[in-house]
């Protein structure tokens, strides 16, 4: 992207009106963009904050992102791959890197036009005025706790495959659900982006270590080029590699945080290079050594002493991963309820308490939801359909018309930049119907395992 597309904000407070961008460096389209009057965000002045939130390094931002992206998504690729075949997967796998790459990017530069923004509410008001606040919140929200619900069901998996069943799974649920309440309580993602890079580790750990195994297990590669397929098998297969590149939800709350917010791209790149090359290799290894019958989360394709070890390794990523999306959660609601108080940057009685009391009321709601559908990838296709497709795609989308509204036929460079974006807006809408349908039939379908039951949970 050209530095002139992304120039921010830089009035004072207080300043009323509206004016022209005014830069002899930049084309003439830009030339008439406007910028808009200086907001605070809602951590304030932190000068003399007992609690100061805006303290990240852009690679402690990076290492959130990635903690946050590379999870449970990356468990559910190699059994996309097998539902869409070798050469069509490989596609949009590629395909939708690029384009979460290009996205993520255009909610960095919403940011920077608007220094306010700090959740997606913040960027639905500027759309769509009290309404969009209001839907955008209660939507973050939800996928907030939806990913929580699918790291507690994924601890279940995990604790039931080492253990051999060895206890009620209800009961392994509420041990995650307290492992995660305790490590969700820290006020700053600063202090989360340790327990991030211990995450990274894990997933990475976990991964290589079955790809080896299946490899040395099953040493003849069982490679399908394509594969006959359905409309519900296909669109959950794509919708499970969506949403292994959707953290784009949390994306306004990390910049939020950074000590410099123009730092954001260095994060992303370290994200996306990442995330694209690592889902890539696991992907296509796991499926052409484990074949058509790979399990879903991947590592249950090893043999069990395999899994059971690669189920171990990836404990840090299943629990850290969603205490970050558990952590943000609270914050939301936190700061919603005191933001432009001193009780943001308190440690006194009520702030802490307030921020207890939302953490153990959230975290209950997703215990139950993860007792409720206790179906890994078709948890994950829900979510996918119902939030990624919007916050990872649509949204950006729309981001990107209003922020150049009565520019997008300004030049040949804009023209292909709205049709980019158009096309964004498309592929989020066809996600989300097509998806609900596909989920939805899915799990109606699905008899293999019953809410809240002791039974061993299906992956």
């Amino acid at each position: 992207m050209n530095q002139s597309d992304i120039h921010p904000t830089t009035l004072e407070t207080g300043q009323e009106e509206k004016q022209k961008i005014e830069d002899p460096t930049l084309p003439d389209d830009i030339q008439k963009a406007e910028t808009v009057p200086y907001r605070q965000d809602v951590f304030g002045d932190e000068e003399h904050a007992e609690v100061k939130y805006k303290t990240l390094k852009w690679w402690q931002c990076g290492l959130l992102m990635v903690a946050e992206t590379i999870s449970l998504g990356i468990l559910s690729l190699p059994a996309a791959v097998a539902g869409l075949g070798l050469a069509p997967a490989i596609i949009i796998l590629i395909s939708l890197g690029l384009v979460a790459s290009y996205t993520g990017y255009v909610i960095g530069q919403l940011k920077w036009r608007y220094p306010h923004i700090s959740s997606m509410a913040d960027a639905g008001e500027i759309l769509m005025g009290r309404f969009g606040k209001e839907t955008l919140f209660g939507g973050q929200i939800l996928c907030l706790i939806f990913v929580m619900a699918s790291h507690l069901l994924t601890f279940t998996v995990a604790m039931n495959m080492i253990t051999v069943h060895g206890t009620c799974s209800i009961v392994f649920g509420v041990v995650g659900l307290v492992l995660s309440l305790g490590l969700s309580l820290p006020r700053t993602l600063k202090n989360m982006s340790w327990l991030s890079l211990a995450s990274f580790i894990s997933i990475f750990t976990a991964v290589l270590l079955t790809m080896i195994a299946i490899a040395i297990e099953n040493p003849m590669p069982s490679i399908k080029a394509t594969v006959p397929t359905n409309l519900v098998t296909g669109f959950t297969s794509a919708l499970n590699i969506t949403l292994s590149y959707a953290s784009h939800n949390i994306f306004f709350n990390v910049i939020a945080e950074l000590k410099d917010p123009r730092d954001f791209p260095k994060a992303l790149t370290l994200l996306q290079c990442i995330d694209i090359t690592l889902y890539l290799v696991a992907a296509v290894v796991i499926y052409c050594y484990a074949g058509d019958s790979v399990a879903s989360p991947a590592l249950g394709s090893a043999s069990p002493l395999i899994s059971k070890i690669a189920y171990g390794l990836a404990l840090p990523t299943i629990i850290i991963a969603g205490v970050i999306s558990g952590h943000i959660a609270c914050k939301l609601i936190y700061t919603r309820v005191f933001a432009g108080t001193d009780r943001m940057h308190k440690r006194d009685f009520t702030a802490v308490g307030s921020w207890i009391g939302i953490a153990v009321a959230l975290w209950v709601i997703a215990w139950i939801i993860a007792e409720a559908i206790p179906v890994f990838s078709n948890l994950l296709s829900l979510m996918t359909a119902l939030f990624a497709s919007w916050f990872s795609f649509g949204l950006p989308g729309m981001f990107w018309l209003y922020m150049n509204k009565g520019l997008w036929f300004a030049s040949p460079r804009k023209m292909l930049l709205t049709v980019v974006n158009a096309l964004c807006i498309c592929i989020g809408v066809v996600m989300c119907g097509l998806g609900l349908y596909s989920s939805g039939k899915a799990i109606h379908d699905d008899s293999s395992s019953a809410s809240f039951s002791c039974a061993a949970n299906t992956a």
